[in-house]
């Protein structure tokens, strides 16, 4: 069977090819389609931002799996709501919780006070085989302006917030269930 039987146009690939779809003509296909499509896919679920530097991390002697799916049992136990969960991408992020009125809030709205108000995200990364970087961000904020981004008005808890407290207990509960590798010790 012959190119021209099929429709299709082949020639030669050179360098100044304005537009490398049109190489390969193909009515019978959708090559454009298929292109654009994938290089729309994302390739993760896990949200587009990067943990502050700030943030409590840890080395866990564990694969980020294990270390997710314990996240999803350790949270509710702690009285918190999980609003996020991946464990292939090794993402958990919790809802909004207050520490004075412990309980959890789910829309911005319902926030009384926003001082006392924190969300924990964790990044389970691995680290080395069989290890997984975990990062605790817990974060609060100071005020609200529905014209911007909830993560632009964020901050990390200072040390001394209810909240942050909350996620050093996760980090040691984590700690004390998968162990730490003497090298990170």
């Amino acid at each position: 069977m012959r190119n021209a039987e099929r429709g299709t146009r082949n020639t030669r690939v050179g360098v100044d090819a304005p537009d490398l779809t049109l190489l390969f003509r193909v009515p019978t296909s959708a090559f454009r389609v298929c292109l654009l499509v994938a290089a729309c896919t994302p390739i993760t679920t896990r949200p587009d931002f990067r943990p502050d530097p700030r943030a409590l991390i840890v080395i866990l002697d564990a694969r980020p799996e294990r270390v997710t799916a314990a996240l999803d049992s350790l949270v509710p136990a702690e009285s918190l709501e999980v609003a996020h969960s991946s464990v292939r991408d090794g993402y958990v992020e919790t809802a909004w919780y207050d520490t004075q009125a412990h309980r959890s809030r789910h829309h911005a709205r319902e926030i009384a006070n926003l001082a006392a108000t924190v969300k924990t995200r964790f990044w389970a990364d691995p680290w080395v085989p069989g290890q997984t970087r975990l990062t605790v961000e817990p974060v609060y904020r100071p005020r609200y302006d529905p014209s911007r981004p909830e993560r632009d008005l964020e901050m990390i808890a200072p040390k001394e917030h209810e909240g942050y407290k909350i996620a050093q207990r996760f980090v040691d509960k984590l700690k004390e269930r998968f162990g730490v590798p003497k090298a990170a010790r």
